[in-house]
């Protein structure tokens, strides 16, 4: 964290945070669907902990059946509320991601905050702050884009760099959500009242996808709840993944035309969410 001259705080990797403390009534409830992370997730909490409002931050670490002790790196962090939920099989992303909504939202007051984030350290818990002033100025989504002014995504793999940016193209003309150029990002932060609003309706089914698609997938069925949706720039540090990309594109493309195509079939709610 550093300090300009206008007194405007900067995170690590140079994003700009708000100037004045962030004003939100609620706390927040971070989920990090985790699988094999254990090289990662360590120094992910001890920067969570770093954060100006981490005493407002509960954390839910979902170890999706790692075999690597991943689960046993939740425990330890001064100063760091880490909650872990264990899956004694990995069920991939889609599943961690249900299973840490299910577990923030019993925990949660309807004016607290979700966000979820990757465990392996390419995300900034930094810009939470950032974040949080969203929600606090009228969003119900904030979406940290790649492709919002200022968002860049340089140090990730070509082939991960194609895949976003064929999606956002996709995506974007198919589903035309207002405010949304990055759909699959996997750093988000919702109002808890709109996960709510959308889980009393979906239940079980509100996160369906097994893989990474399940972040397109949550955002169709919100939309459903016509929320406004915001974005900040990512800044995605993908230099500081110790490990190799869990991500198989070709499997990955299937998974987004599937999705588009139950999409299309799918009855729109018949009740306003």
């Amino acid at each position: 964290m550093r300090v300009d001259e206008h007194g405007t705080r900067h995170s690590a990797e140079g994003a700009t945070l708000v100037q004045d403390p962030v004003r939100t009534r609620g706390d927040v409830h971070l989920v990090l669907p985790a699988y094999n992370e254990a090289a990662a997730l360590p120094r992910l909490l001890r920067r969570v902990a770093d954060v100006e409002i981490a005493g407002r931050i509960t954390v839910w670490v979902v170890d999706d059946g790692s075999s690597d002790g991943t689960g046993d790196c939740a425990a330890g962090v001064r100063g760091l509320d880490v909650r872990l939920v264990r899956h004694p099989v990995n069920l991939g992303l889609g599943q961690a991601v249900q299973s840490g909504l299910r577990a923030a939202l019993s925990d949660a007051a309807p004016e607290d905050v979700v966000v979820v984030m990757d465990a392996d350290d390419t995300h900034d818990p930094g810009v939470i702050p950032a974040l949080l002033e969203e929600i606090a100025t009228g969003s119900d989504i904030v979406i940290c884009s790649r492709f919002a002014e200022g968002g860049d995504d340089s140090t990730a793999p070509r082939f991960r760099r194609f895949l976003s940016r064929g999606a956002a193209v996709v995506l974007g003309r198919a589903l035309k959500v207002d405010g949304v150029q990055d759909y699959s990002s996997g750093f988000r932060a919702y109002r808890v009242s709109l996960l709510r609003r959308a889980s009393a309706h979906w239940g079980e089914r509100l996160v369906e996808e097994r893989g990474f698609a399940c972040m397109v997938e949550l955002l169709m069925k919100l939309r459903h709840c016509s929320p406004v949706v915001t974005e900040i720039p990512l800044l995605l540090r993908y230099d500081r993944k110790p490990g190799a990309s869990k991500l198989k594109l070709g499997r990955t493309l299937r998974q987004y035309l599937l999705l588009l195509t139950r999409d299309r079939l799918t009855p729109v709610p018949f009740k306003k969410l």
